[in-house]
């Protein structure tokens, strides 16, 4: 399949990083049609015209995850990547279940991007990074991530279970996340 023939739903709010990867991609040869929000890529025609899905996970009006049911209902042969700058083993095993193709840590070049739609398997951005130690900071983050997705966001609930005060809890969760 030629370059031409794939058309990108690419859903980012991020004006500046929107506008680069798709002049880059432009540039390659694919058709991209670009939304700042969930509501303008619900809203959008032709949903089942698009052959990729790039999707940011974490847009101003809410979750992208949400879409990838929309797409795949419209499309069930679309490939869907998910974006994210806050990376998570819950959130990428649940990018996953809900039938996206891949799901990549930000920044991600545009070679990564395109290896990500043309995997068949969930890979990292980077393989070579996949040797580095994860530092311990990150792993809890993780984990405490995953815990909250289990107990649907209830912070006392995840506090119980984490054996964590709930105002500690809080404060952790208030921070960033911790880089890679």
């Amino acid at each position: 399949m030629s370059n031409t023939a794939i058309r990108i739903l690419y859903v980012e709010d991020d004006a500046t990083l929107a506008s680069v990867t798709t002049r880059a991609l432009t540039r390659r040869g694919f058709d991209v049609v670009h939304y700042e929000s969930i509501s303008a890529a619900r809203s959008g025609s032709q949903l089942q015209e698009f052959t990729w899905a790039l999707l940011d996970l974490k847009l101003e009006d809410g979750s992208s995850l949400e879409l990838i049911g929309l797409l795949l209902d419209k499309n069930p042969d679309i490939k869907i990547v998910v974006l994210t700058a806050y990376a998570s083993i819950a959130t990428a095993v649940q990018t996953i279940k809900l039938g996206a193709t891949n799901y990549l840590s930000k920044p991600a070049t545009i070679d990564q991007i395109l290896q990500a739609f043309e995997n068949d398997a969930p890979t990292c951005a980077d393989e070579a990074d996949t040797a580095h130690v994860v530092p311990l900071r990150r792993i809890e983050w993780e984990h405490i991530q995953k815990a909250l997705a289990d107990n649907a966001g209830n912070i006392s609930a995840t506090a119980r279970q984490l054996k964590m005060h709930r105002r500690t809890l809080q404060r952790k969760l208030a921070k960033k996340p911790v880089g890679e």
